[in-house]
């Protein structure tokens, strides 16, 4: 089976949608979703999440903005928070996806890589007991100018780049 990949960032409009698109552009084989804590459902991504995706040479899909789902976390393999809050939300609303929870900056670093299958890896990380606060944010550009959301864009491109080998 095709490991899946759930980000989750507040609004489903930048940060989770961008980091998204850059691991579907890995070619990596893993199905992709994104989803947001707080979310106006069916919204567009912003202009400046499409230029900032072209800045780092990414072109935006078709994409509507989802809220979260007790669906989403039962077929996710791992989700990747943009922030700390964003694990503490699927703690408090979807505990049982706190297991297969941690913000991109701690995955990065910590998810072994090996023959293993992702979701056996992710579980012996033992997320549910990792402290959120310390795990390391992705900085939101919501309200920001379009340097901000490029920004963004660059952080997440390094960021999903120490990432991919991490889940093959």
């Amino acid at each position: 089976m095709t490991p899946q990949v759930l980000f989750l960032c507040t609004g489903n409009a930048a940060r989770s949608v961008m980091a998204g698109a850059m691991l579907e552009a890995s070619g990596l084989a893993v199905r992709v979703t994104t989803a947001g804590t707080h979310v106006v459902e069916h919204q567009p991504i912003s202009v400046r999440t499409r230029r900032a995706l072209e800045a780092v040479g990414l072109h935006a899909s078709v994409h509507r903005s989802r809220q979260i789902s007790d669906t989403d976390l039962g077929a996710a393999d791992v989700v990747v928070a943009m922030a700390s809050e964003h694990v503490s939300y699927v703690r408090r609303r979807h505990p049982a996806g706190a297991d297969r929870t941690a913000t991109l900056r701690f995955l990065a670093q910590y998810l072994p890589v090996g023959p293993t299958p992702l979701a056996q890896r992710v579980a012996e990380l033992g997320l549910a007991r990792v402290d959120p606060a310390g795990q390391g944010d992705v900085a939101d550009p919501a309200g920001g100018d379009e340097e901000e959301y490029v920004d963004c864009a660059r952080q997440l491109s390094v960021l999903i780049g120490e990432l991919v080998p991490r889940l093959e």
